[in-house]
């Protein structure tokens, strides 16, 4: 009988098996190219290596304890094909499970994993899951302004760009640093300072001002392109139904982020008052956050990210429950999200047959030399690239001239001092 022989990047559809993959080492990787990203480096004794992303914006030492302390040291020696079986000993092993730093360890390994075998069988990550459901991923783009005018003219400089779909959010008259709005063309980096920055909101002056945005926007450029905004969580849900209602005529793809989304039963009044497609859930770990959300069908799009839901293999189980109420995948993918995140998100969105929209915020150029990656974006859509795993590397030599740099989101004040929902 003639033995096989393992070859790092033998094609699947030869028939090649994998060897255990033993888990040699894991390393965890903190670097500030522009903001900080957490990156998990695990290495097999085969010399196959994947890379995770465990970013919590604003808490990132947070994760690099959880992956260092509890993490790491339970992976040494275990085989790095048991992706279902590691996911299962890091979220049901742990008593107190569930939560962002948890579930963001448990998706840097995860991604790790799926890295490792994809690389082993030498495929595209969107083979492992099932394979190609459409030949791009349509993604949208942030535009923004100071003023109703300025953006106008961001949204029109997208249009131009290729874009089919964009994000609209524009400073309010009286209100002073208005969330959405960046500091660039491409990049918006809300982290900025080292205790958080205390803005000002007026829920009143936001909802009479927005839908005059998007009276202009449609006056400009049509209903062609799709228009989202994200209201972020500072509405009431009566608030976000009038809102939703008064949106009606400008057709958006989505209002995003209405109310406060731990508040399920919220939904149902904004529901009952609007046709305005909502979607949800950036801020959500698991299929327990959204189940009340998708099985009510009070939303139309789920928005945890590969990162936030503990990785690919918790993503895939929330993806394919709400397809069964036809709510579609609308992935946060701001760029507190590293690009090793946006590479394992584009092969899941090329997979994932109930696909809607994927969020997509360019990284500076210093983040993209550190984190080399093979997806692309053309004519408004992005492909994730077809070569073996997710298609993201890190130049680690590189990744050590940008040390953590200590951030913190801002917080949220109403006018009269009230703490808020930033």
């Amino acid at each position: 009988m003639s033995q096989s022989v393992f070859t790092p990047h033998s094609k699947a559809s030869q028939g090649s098996s994998i060897p255990p993959l033993k888990i040699r080492s894991a390393r965890v990787i903190v670097t500030s190219p522009g903001r900080n990203f957490v990156t998990l480096k695990i290495e097999t004794d085969q010399g196959v290596y994947g890379i995770g992303d465990a970013t919590l914006n604003g808490r990132e030492k947070s994760v690099v304890a959880y992956l260092e302390d509890h993490v790491i040291p339970v992976l040494i020696g275990r085989d790095a094909r048991r992706i279902e079986d590691i996911w299962q000993y890091l979220y049901r092993g742990a008593y107190w499970r569930r939560g962002p730093v948890t579930m963001r360890a448990i998706a840097a390994v995860d991604v790790a994993l799926w890295d490792i075998k994809a690389k082993a069988l030498g495929a595209p990550l969107y083979d492992l899951l099932g394979g190609k459901s459409r030949e791009g991923v349509m993604v949208y783009g942030h535009a923004n302004g100071e003023t109703l005018e300025d953006t106008l003219e961001a949204v029109g400089r997208y249009i131009e760009a290729g874009y089919k779909a964009v994000r609209a959010q524009s400073g309010v008259p009286g209100v002073d640093l208005a969330y959405g709005v960046g500091r660039g063309d491409l990049y918006y980096e809300p982290a900025d300072a080292q205790l958080p920055t205390e803005t000002v909101w007026s829920t009143r002056k936001y909802m009479n001002y927005l839908p005059n945005l998007f009276e202009a926007l449609r006056k400009r450029y049509g209903f062609d392109v799709e228009l989202l905004h994200d209201g972020h969580h500072r509405m009431t849900p009566l608030e976000a139904a009038q809102l939703g209602k008064r949106l009606e005529p400008y057709q958006l793809f989505w209002l995003e982020d209405a109310t406060q989304a731990e508040n399920q039963d919220a939904f149902r009044l904004i529901r009952s008052h609007t046709t305005t497609p909502l979607a949800v859930g950036e801020v959500f770990n698991t299929i327990w956050d959204a189940k009340d959300l998708i099985q009510e069908q009070l939303i139309d799009y789920i928005r945890t990210s590969v990162v936030a839901a503990g990785g690919l293999t918790h993503l895939r189980r929330i993806a394919d429950f709400a397809s069964v109420w036809q709510i579609k995948t609308g992935c946060h993918g701001a760029t507190d999200l590293s690009p090793v995140t946006m590479g394992a998100a584009l092969h899941f969105d090329t997979w994932v047959p109930n696909f809607g929209i994927q969020e997509y915020m360019r990284h500076t150029a210093e983040t993209d030399a550190v984190f080399p990656h093979a997806y692309s974006f053309s004519d408004g859509l992005m492909h994730p690239g077809d070569g073996p795993g997710h298609g993201v590397d890190l130049d680690e030599a590189l990744a050590a001239k940008y040390p953590y740099d200590p951030r913190q989101l801002p917080v949220a004040r109403l006018e009269d001092g009230t703490m808020w929902n930033w």
